[in-house]
């Protein structure tokens, strides 16, 4: 109920923010994407292409997992260290597991629950974990890995008609879909490390099992250090604001709607209850993902739970600071009245 009703009200917000799709002047996209995506509908966008950047591997070139196999939780422990992170999905009465360590390499599931499309999603560089419903009006929907950025996120397509998806927003901002001002519906997840999933009530708790477990380096971290950085990586958007509040650019924030509330404040204030909201840091903590160079060393990263005034879970993100100013320059910032608040009075 909460995810449908966030859900209408994101996409309220991008209509009434006046993102329909571009009535600029016509915009001619490169040679190459021409070349590389023959079926995309450029014609119709919601973004101009100046703010798409290549990550670096072409379209597929980090491939989406198409064909997830599942095993029983308790008969992966031991493959996983208890710290490492897993996104937690309780869906249709079910509970899976999917470990960052192959979200980190794959970016995209391509799931089924209950008879049900979603699309797990995971992207590195904006710490930005969201699964969503993968059917619009009624057809459902399979994506893959474009290989672009736009304020460092990744961008997904869906392979029906090949029109281009924003991760963090969950539209589509290419193509016929964005002709149609689509809006995949989000459903709530979790970030836990494996130890907190395996204590988890329930015998039925499945976690996703690489097909082929040489096929990549799984458990390392391509981006060592990246959370430490004074500045994303592919990111050339202004920071100041940020300053201004006291925050750095990969400091990680709780986003749900338009509003973003500082990890570290979470941290301190162990429940906040704002905007009808209840947000708490349930004790545990799991690995930074992005840290060291092997996952589950990761310095320890509190998990939370988001949850509405009768007590459901809410649909929400755990992204770096940078990513909500992008993509949400209007958007509330949390800062509460104890530290994090003065040290944006000191800033000013």
């Amino acid at each position: 109920m909460i995810g449908s009703a966030l859900h209408g009200a994101i996409a309220g917000i991008l209509l009434a923010a006046g993102l329909g799709v571009a009535a600029q002047a016509a915009q001619d996209p490169p040679s190459d994407w021409k070349r590389e995506w023959p079926d995309t509908d450029f014609s119709a966008s919601h973004v101009q292409f100046g703010e798409i950047m290549s990550g670096g591997p072409p379209k597929d070139g980090i491939p989406a997992i198409d064909r997830p196999r599942f095993v029983p939780a308790n008969a992966a422990d031991g493959e996983l260290h208890t710290r490492e992170p897993v996104m937690t999905l309780i869906y249709r009465s079910e509970t899976r597991a999917y470990p960052i360590r192959y979200l980190m390499w794959h970016e995209i599931v391509n799931d089924e629950i209950g008879g049900e499309p979603v699309v797990v999603t995971f992207c590195p560089l904006c710490n930005a974990g969201l699964v969503f419903k993968a059917m619009v009006n009624g057809r459902k929907l399979t994506f893959g890995v474009t290989g672009k950025l736009r304020n460092s996120d990744l961008i997904m397509y869906d392979r029906e008609t090949e029109s281009w998806w924003q991760q963090y927003e969950g539209r589509a901002i290419i193509g016929d879909y964005a002709e149609e001002g689509a809006v995949l519906e989000q459903i709530p997840v979790a970030i836990e490390s494996w130890a907190a999933f395996l204590e988890r009530e329930g015998d039925n708790k499945l976690v996703l099992k690489a097909q082929d477990p040489q096929i990549r380096p799984y458990g390392n971290n391509p981006y060592r250090g990246y959370d430490s950085l004074s500045r994303p990586f592919l990111y050339s958007g202004d920071l100041s604001a940020l300053s201004e509040i006291g925050l750095k650019p990969l400091d990680r924030v709780v986003r749900v709607g338009g509003h973003a509330w500082p990890l570290e404040r979470v941290r301190e204030d162990g429940v906040i209850r704002e905007e009808g909201f209840q947000i708490s840091w349930t004790s545990r903590t799991h690995a930074s993902a992005l840290d060291t160079a092997a996952i589950a060393e990761g310095r320890p990263i509190p998990s939370i739970l988001v949850e509405d005034e009768e007590g459901n879970p809410v649909a929400h993100e755990i992204v770096f600071a940078f990513v909500f100013l992008a993509f949400q320059p209007d958007g509330k910032w949390q800062l509460g009245g104890g530290s994090m608040a003065n040290v944006a009075r000191k800033g000013q």
